[in-house]
């Protein structure tokens, strides 16, 4: 919050929370990694009531990738001299025993699956397998670049998308104690609303999409309270400069073309029902695992003495983690949740 009017703004918004006079605890998840930086970084936790408790979820698509999508990439690179691409967060992301980025031939760090695509086209000769990792938000650039490039016979990926609502719902009939919901901006441009009005009117679970500053979230955690003080629960959009109820028609079109849901595992927590999604039939030519007759093995998904399972679904704090700042850094990530940005170790690492 640089200026005088932000810092005025929250204040107004700090006097609205304390005046509803809720006593209780409540306990708010958000389930965003971008939203987990903006609360770090403002100290968002330290100027609210001591009973309102923020709670980072399974917001980091890298921090649920399982061991066992990495230890595929790693063989297809070693075995198969396959070209593997995946995104920067991803590169140091632990598999069963080691990485991509201790690999040390055929990992490529793509910005974008346009880049991929650049590569399929300038070397023929040569197979490019994308490890996929990501929620609702860049499902769609995969299914688009499939759509369009459909000859294209040197290119498949490994399917790791992930979809949020289900495992926002897994998390609640799974006994986490969560009172209400900060959806993530960026997933809800592209789904929109609805996914969500079942957690709201099933589970009475408020839940409020927040944009990305810091008043986005301090407006987004004060409709959650007013809702909680009125005893009801629904969607509400506090990012409306983005979000609308409905999202973006033509990327959901394009990935239920190329996408089916399916049931997940989840790093951590394990498997969601209709939580992933893979390839329909028609585009199966395009499944990496399938094309190279690979089947997934079991992987050590959560290392000996790593809290990550316990973290990323808010039942532990980084700092209770007794390798936390030692043998577990962003140099060198022992667990999931240090590996990027967006990870709650990662972020407190750099915030804390």
């Amino acid at each position: 919050m640089s200026s005088c009017k932000e810092k005025d703004m929250a204040r107004d918004i700090l006097r609205d929370i304390k005046k509803l006079g809720i006593k209780k605890e409540v306990r708010i998840m958000e389930v965003c990694g971008t939203h987990t930086q903006t609360i770090a970084r403002y100290g968002i936790k330290n100027i609210l009531p001591e009973n309102i408790k923020l709670i980072s979820g399974p917001g980091c698509p890298v921090c649920v990738t399982p061991a066992s999508h990495v230890d595929l990439a790693i063989k297809l690179a070693e075995e198969e001299d396959v070209i593997i691409t995946t995104y920067g967060d991803a590169y140091k992301l632990p598999g069963s025993e080691k990485s991509l980025a201790e690999v040390g031939k055929n990992v490529k760090i793509v910005y974008s699956v346009d880049e991929v695509i650049e590569m399929c086209r300038a070397q023929r000769d040569k197979e490019f397998v994308h490890l996929s990792i990501g929620f609702e938000t860049t499902a769609p650039a995969i299914a688009s670049v499939l759509l369009k490039n459909p000859e294209l016979e040197n290119f498949s990926i490994i399917p790791s998308n992930k979809l949020i609502p289900p495992a926002m719902q897994y998390l609640i009939k799974n006994d986490c104690k969560i009172d209400g919901f900060i959806c993530p901006g960026h997933v809800s441009a592209i789904i929109g609303a609805k996914p969500y009005e079942r957690i709201a009117k099933v589970y009475e679970k408020p839940c409020v999409i927040s944009g990305f500053e810091a008043i986005d979230v301090l407006k987004s955690i004060l409709m959650i309270l007013n809702q909680i003080k009125n005893n009801i629960s629904k969607v509400e959009i506090e990012y409306k400069r983005l979000v609308k109820y409905e999202g973006n028609k033509i990327a959901r079109e394009k990935m239920d073309k190329v996408f089916k849901a399916s049931n997940a595992y989840w790093r951590g927590i394990g498997n969601i029902p209709s939580s992933g999604l893979k390839l329909r039939n028609r585009f199966k030519r395009f499944d990496a695992p399938k094309r190279y007759k690979i089947k997934l093995k079991d992987a050590k998904e959560i290392k000996p003495g790593c809290l990550c399972s316990k973290i990323i679904v808010g039942n532990a704090l980084p700092t209770q983690c007794k390798l936390f700042r030692k043998e577990c850094t962003p140099y060198k990530p022992y667990g999931p949740c240090m590996v990027s940005v967006e990870g709650a170790c990662n972020v407190a690492f750099r915030y804390g």
